[in-house]
């Protein structure tokens, strides 16, 4: 049963660009913009694995760019701010190790203008897609993930910024969780906030408290935080061995961290590493465009929207839209409008051309590998320019 109007509270985590999967997340995806740079038509599905002090990159890559896949590594590295070799993972004299071959030609066929069954490009994969949106955050975001993206964020920018000496007790790896009650399916205040940061030996406990609170002030709005706030601050007491030397990492192994924190629905495909003919990534973020817009409209206050696709196939085999009850109009009418594909074209290569997704200019794809792929105006699907169009369609 919905718990849309029943009081709840709904939890949701983050974590940053210095936790060991999100480092491989960027790697990848550091990586897939190298290629595209020069060959907007790279082939990539790059995975990357992390231990102490040492990468290994792996994957599929068909591309006509020549790229430096360990320089690119180190500087993603480096850039997050794993330099010291005393933390078990260093930029500098971290072993990389790269393992790369071209993309299988039995999936080329099937993604390739002209050459498969169809005559146009068809979906690099099958599986469905989800795009998700609501009204309870400024960027259209469920509010858990979105303010727990936003405390590690602006964590790391302190870590980095102009007063970085300020914050030298800080290390790259850190994670956060923020709970939010919620009534007649409104955040209304925060519960609790979790965050547990990387640290050096010499760090106060009480310090990192301070600077958390301070954060939580700066970014979640006030009348969220209206009564007493529980905190959970490094609650083992002691974050020193973190990053790679704590923990493995992999590519695509924080889906829901990437998404929208566990609400609403995943269809089980990471995106970091894919080039965007593999629709398990191109159609979620087309997908997210479309609900955003939806929402935007004022049509509905939530809405999820789901396509499915077959490999080698050059439309979606099903359109699905969702507005839990708070739509103004039905959900069939709303899917109706998808399936004209007068306003929204789900073809891979119409959306693809649509976001720009082999030529990002203004933006990159390491720019999505931390701190979510949705929820930040600097992504093209993050546009609501289409809900004047959806309104005058109704």
């Amino acid at each position: 049963m919905s718990k849309i109007n029943v009081p709840h509270v709904y939890t949701s985590e983050s974590v940053s660009e210095g936790h060991p999967d999100k480092i491989c997340d960027q790697i990848s995806d550091a990586i897939l913009d190298a290629c595209l740079e020069n060959d907007p038509s790279s082939r990539v599905a790059c995975e990357t694995l992390t231990t102490t002090n040492l990468a290994v990159v792996a994957g599929e890559i068909t591309t006509a760019s020549t790229v430096d896949f360990e320089a690119v590594a180190r500087k993603v590295i480096r850039d997050i701010g794993y330099t010291h070799h005393d933390i078990g993972f260093d930029a500098d004299d971290a072993e990389i190790q790269i393992r790369i071959h071209q993309q299988s030609p039995d999936i080329s066929q099937g993604v390739s203008t002209g050459i498969g069954l169809y005559d146009e490009q068809g979906a690099g994969d099958q599986g469905m897609m989800f795009g998700y949106a609501t009204d309870e955050t400024p960027d259209l975001m469920p509010a858990p993930v979105y303010y727990s993206h936003k405390i590690l964020k602006e964590l790391a920018d302190r870590r980095k910024g102009a007063d970085a000496e300020n914050y030298a007790y800080l290390r790259p790896d850190s994670k956060s969780q923020v709970s939010i009650l919620y009534e007649a399916g409104k955040p209304v205040a925060i519960e609790s906030v979790v965050v547990s940061h990387q640290h050096s030996e010499d760090m106060e406990r009480e310090t990192l408290v301070s600077l958390v609170e301070d954060v939580v002030a700066d970014v979640i709005p006030a009348s969220l935080l209206g009564h007493k706030v529980k905190y959970y601050i490094n609650p083992t007491g002691r974050f020193v061995v973190g990053g790679p030397h704590g923990d493995c990492g992999l590519t695509g192994r924080k889906i829901i961290v990437d998404t929208y924190g566990g609400v609403g629905s995943h269809g089980g495909g990471a995106f970091s590493g894919k080039d965007p003919s593999k629709v398990d990534r191109s159609a979620a973020y087309y997908c997210r465009y479309i609900a955003k817009n939806i929402v935007a409209s004022g049509l509905a206050s939530k809405c999820e929207v789901q396509v499915a696709y077959a490999i080698g196939v050059p439309f979606p085999i099903s359109i699905n839209v969702d507005t839990y009850g708070t739509g103004s109009v039905e959900d069939r009418a709303l899917q109706e409008i998808l399936s004209s594909g007068n306003i929204f074209d789900l073809r891979p290569a119409a959306l693809i051309d649509d976001l720009g997704l082999k030529t990002p200019g203004t933006w990159s794809y390491q720019q999505t590998a931390a701190y979510g792929h949705f929820g930040r105006n600097i992504f093209p699907w993050e546009k609501t320019d289409r809900a004047e169009a959806i309104k005058q369609a109704i």
